[in-house]
């Protein structure tokens, strides 16, 4: 086998926050494919082909990919963020698991820099202390158990970042997941929502939880409820390294 597989984040959006390494795998693929607005963000040019596709083909563009690059291809998939992080790496994984064939590709995963990371570095250091990250999203898992693992990360006083909060199809789930939270005590906590980071349209906003509303998120935002400690320092918040 000639063709080579590259799994790439592409950042939050900002070119300037894509990596160099990302940026020469680009700059060498025969082929692009991915979620069609991040395709987008590949500028065109003679020898490369783009395969944009839809939101929910992840594992039908996984196996395409797969081919192309089993046939000589130089091919990259293209993921917002970091392509480990709720996207195309563990889609491409799934598809070689069932692709015996392909399974001695040369394979690499590029690292990038997710939402998460970059909406927390435009407000300070909400993530200072021991964190984690949920997708709201319940249409891979179902509601129960993105319920359970929020009131153990509350149980357990994680700072909590959410992707994936609210969409069209989706617009009751992270209302309940605010109810939730303060049901059990968290609405003192600062909810610090940032939306779009690195981007012409960047807003970031922060509040307590008992004053946030899930009309100020939508699928470009990226939701971090802090823990019991986290605080205000001047326009900045942050987690405290220390724990009582």
């Amino acid at each position: 086998m000639t063709g080579t597989l590259t799994i790439a984040g592409l950042g939050p959006g900002s070119d300037v926050l894509v990596t160099p390494e990302v940026s020469a795998a680009l700059a060498s693929a025969t082929d692009i494919l991915g979620y069609a607005p991040y395709v987008s963000r590949v500028p065109p040019r003679p020898g490369l082909k783009l395969h944009p596709s839809d939101n929910r083909e992840e594992l039908a563009r996984a196996s395409e990919a797969l081919r192309l690059a089993a046939e000589g291809g130089q091919v990259v998939v293209v993921s917002s963020g970091d392509p480990g992080v709720f996207a195309m790496a563990s889609a491409v994984f799934e598809a070689l698991e069932q692709a015996p064939q392909w399974q001695e590709l040369p394979i690499r995963v590029l690292p990038g820099i997710t939402a998460m990371l970059a909406a927390a570095a435009r407000a300070g250091a909400p993530l200072g202390h021991d964190f984690c990250a949920i997708n709201l999203s319940d249409n891979l898992k179902p509601w129960a158990v993105i319920e359970k693992r929020l009131l153990l990360a509350a149980e357990a006083d994680f700072s909590i970042a959410m992707y994936n909060p609210r969409s069209a199809s989706r617009p009751d789930g992270f209302g309940r997941a605010l109810a939730m939270l303060k049901e059990v005590g968290c609405g003192e906590h600062l909810v610090i929502f940032a939306r779009a980071i690195s981007t012409d349209d960047e807003r970031i906003e922060t509040v307590t939880l008992n004053e946030a509303t899930p009309e100020m998120a939508d699928m470009r935002t990226l939701v971090i409820v802090g823990n019991s400690q986290t605080r205000r320092v001047g326009r900045w918040i942050y987690a405290p390294r220390r724990s009582r």
